[in-house]
């Protein structure tokens, strides 16, 4: 008994479980919000758009957007399904990430480890907490057929949810969320690493020392970089279209898993058909940089006006 709590290492004597705060999660849902409602959502349609119809150029996948809704076209999914999403995530990702990061350095892992140990649980719990239903619902708002019959309504957001839930269930509206998760746990662990590569790389391009602070500008670049250079994880987001897509296909596996997915997309596309959408989902991440940095400053201020409470989450 005496052996094994020796072998538990001790925390670090600096060390200090950070306290969840209102002012954080408010900070981070607003941001959310914005950044989706602003150009994330047009982003993320044409990227799911390019995904789901893998013949479908950038251009085309404007048109066919277009042809769809016009200029609402492209916030198909918004609500309430990606404001859900928005509102909930940031929340999710920073209490989970929070607790995970503590424990990781607690049991000796050093601030890089201990960030990406965090961020990859982090991302994996938005997955099946929020993100796995409202991407779901999102790419079947994006990729179903509009009733065309003469006289027929169009199914509603709330009519085509419970359809799915009635046919299908739990799983149906789920679907696609190991994807989800796995795209997710992987982003966040790429975006950690390779925003902080970049960050060293500027500070050695400028003659700044290590952990001098980087300027607005330099921010947002090593964390566009970051978050550019992360999409090499591209095929798992095709494959999680392809698996929450509701368009018409009979070569279609019928019970879809990640391995079967990702099989019959190489087989009918090829290895390009697995990086469709990669351009817009490198702007997306650019975007939420910006929002997230430049305008993190401004939100804060305005954050703790609103709450009296100090805004101690990191953007």
């Amino acid at each position: 008994m005496s052996a094994a709590i020796a072998s538990v290492p001790a925390p670090a004597k600096d060390l200090e479980k950070k306290p969840i705060k209102f002012s954080n999660l408010l900070l981070g849902a607003g941001l959310n919000m914005f950044e989706v409602t602003t150009l994330g959502q047009p982003l993320e349609v044409v990227k799911t758009t390019m995904a789901a119809h893998r013949g479908d150029g950038f251009v085309s996948a404007l048109g066919r957007i277009w042809g769809r809704g016009g200029a609402l076209g492209f916030y198909q999914g918004l609500i309430p399904w990606a404001w859900i999403e928005a509102s909930t995530k940031g929340a999710v990702l920073l209490f989970v990430a929070s607790e995970a990061e503590y424990y990781a350095r607690s049991f000796g892992a050093g601030d890089f480890g201990g960030g990406i140990i965090g961020g990859m649980t982090g991302g994996v719990a938005q997955a099946y907490a929020t993100m796995g239903f409202c991407t779901c619902m999102k790419t079947v708002e994006i990729t179903k057929h509009k009733a065309v019959a003469s006289g027929a309504a169009a199914q509603g957001t709330w009519a085509t949810f419970m359809d799915i839930y009635r046919r299908e269930g739990i799983r149906g509206i789920n679907k696609g969320v190991n994807a989800v998760a796995i795209r997710q746990m992987t982003n966040w662990g790429s975006r950690f690493g390779l925003s902080r590569m970049a960050e060293q790389g500027i500070r050695n391009a400028t003659g700044k020392r290590d952990g001098e602070k980087l300027g607005a500008a330099e921010k947002i670049a090593a964390s566009a970089i970051g978050g550019g250079l992360s999409a090499w994880n591209q095929p798992i987001e095709v494959i999680r279209v392809e698996m929450q897509s509701k368009k018409d296909d009979p070569n279609r596996p019928k019970k879809m898993t990640v391995g079967n997915t990702f099989k019959y997309i190489y087989e009918t596309n090829g290895f390009k058909g697995l990086y469709r959408g990669v351009t817009p989902r490198i702007g997306l991440s650019i975007w939420q940089t910006v929002c997230m940095v430049a305008m993190g400053d401004m939100a804060k201020t305005y954050v703790e006006k609103l709450t009296g409470d100090k805004v101690t989450a990191k953007h």
